[in-house]
């Protein structure tokens, strides 16, 4: 008989709630099993103490008996120092974009390069020379530069007199 602790869902719908079991690795996942070891509730947080809680002198004797933990408990007896923590799977291929989200990232791509172009011919482009004014503006320009100079000069003047 293969032993296997593993998790056994209960709980309602959109609720779940996983007892850590040992069963027979034949039996169904909800079905029949030897011991129940431990439980795990996703639903609280991660650094909640009642996550995960481990009958840890019972784990340690089915260990010993031969019973091979499933991937996620595993994971937990390794954060609780019952057992080597396994390494983690890395799987490249899985990772990668499927054949639409490709597309979409090289449309993406495109319409950022042709939106960086533009930018560039924008700031590159000869900025358009400001028209010049009308000749009855201009003078009057002028002589509103000229007085305030004028100001200037006269207490400098007076201060030479005295």
């Amino acid at each position: 008989m293969a032993l296997k602790l593993r998790l056994a869902r209960g709980g309602r719908k959109n609720r779940p709630h996983y007892s850590i079991v040992v069963a027979d690795s034949r039996m169904a996942r909800d079905g029949r099993f030897i011991e129940k070891v431990g439980t795990y509730n996703p639903l609280l947080k991660k650094d909640d103490e009642n996550r995960v809680k481990l009958v840890s002198e019972r784990i340690t004797y089915w260990l010993g008996e031969g019973a091979k933990p499933s991937d996620r408990v595993a994971r937990f007896l390794g954060d609780a120092g019952l057992a080597p923590v396994p390494e983690q799977g890395n799987n490249p291929e899985k990772a990668k974009p499927k054949k639409q989200a490709q597309e979409r990232a090289k449309e993406r791509a495109e319409k950022l390069a042709a939106a960086k172009a533009a930018e560039e011919e924008a700031k590159n482009a000869p900025a358009p020379e400001p028209e010049e004014a009308p000749a009855d503006e201009a003078p009057a320009e002028e002589a509103k530069t000229e007085e305030p100079a004028a100001a200037e000069d006269a207490p400098a003047e007076e201060e030479k007199k005295d």
